[in-house]
């Protein structure tokens, strides 16, 4: 299998995931990706096919003004998180982005797995949202994916399925266009690149659109448990890498 054909595989199953469950496509391609190239390489083509998939998901939908204004300052905190942490991810030692990775995979998992539930009061959010924000900034930074804390935390503030979703999109979005930012800084975006990205645009459509035709038939929580199964594997491998 040429490096082409498996970077079309995994945006596939990325995308896939992503139109079961409403997130998964940077979890699942970097984290399969960084099993043959650096995270930093991973999270770069990863840029077009994210922000296109976060902005179709979050783009239609009636609460899409309330949630800007409501998740405004988490979305900052992830900017300046990003920021701050700039270069942790395209730095000399790709061993420890590599095992930074897989930790946050078997954290995500592992919550994950156990259901964890936590519950954010509307009083609480305006100074426990940019503390998240920032935290999800740092993470994004160092490891390419944008998901803890981010996802328990929008679990936490009691969204209906349909606006957690929209939620996700949002934040996700602004994760992805400051992941870019901080890559194209430290040249991690050239040309060749960016084709690459665009190319695998199309099979993590294909794979969302597959996913989202098929949600319905399958069982949501089965498919969780074995995509959290998945990535926890996974997870234990990258970090356990850098010591093989």
């Amino acid at each position: 299998m040429t490096i082409l054909a498996f970077i079309f595989a995994v945006f596939v199953l990325g995308g896939f995931v992503k139109g079961v469950v409403g997130l998964g496509l940077p979890t699942v391609t970097i984290g399969l990706l960084s099993l043959v190239m650096t995270p930093a390489e991973a999270a770069a083509l990863l840029v077009v096919p994210s922000l296109v998939t976060n902005v179709w998901q979050f783009a239609f939908g009636p609460q899409l003004i309330a949630l800007l204004k409501r998740l405004a300052t988490v979305c900052i905190g992830i900017c300046a998180g990003v920021w701050l942490g700039a270069g942790m991810l395209t730095g000399t030692n790709s061993k420890t982005a590599v095992m930074l990775l897989g930790v946050a995979l078997v954290l995500y998992a592992i919550s994950g797995l156990l259901s964890v539930r936590f519950r954010v009061s509307p009083r609480a959010e305006p100074w426990i949202g940019p503390v998240i924000g920032v935290a999800t900034g740092l993470v994004t930074a160092a490891t390419g994916v944008f998901v803890i804390p981010l996802v328990p935390y929008l679990q936490a503030l009691g969204l209906e399925k349909d606006d957690l979703v929209q939620a996700l999109g949002i934040t996700f979005t602004v994760a992805t266009i400051a992941l870019a930012f901080a890559l194209a800084k430290d040249g991690m975006l050239s040309l060749s690149v960016a084709g690459t990205s665009l190319f695998a645009l199309a099979p993590a459509l294909l794979g969302m659109w597959v996913g989202q035709h098929i949600r319905s038939r399958i069982e949501a929580p089965t498919f969780r448990r074995w995509f959290f199964i998945g990535l926890l594997l996974l997870g234990l491998h990258l970090a356990a890498r850098p010591f093989m």
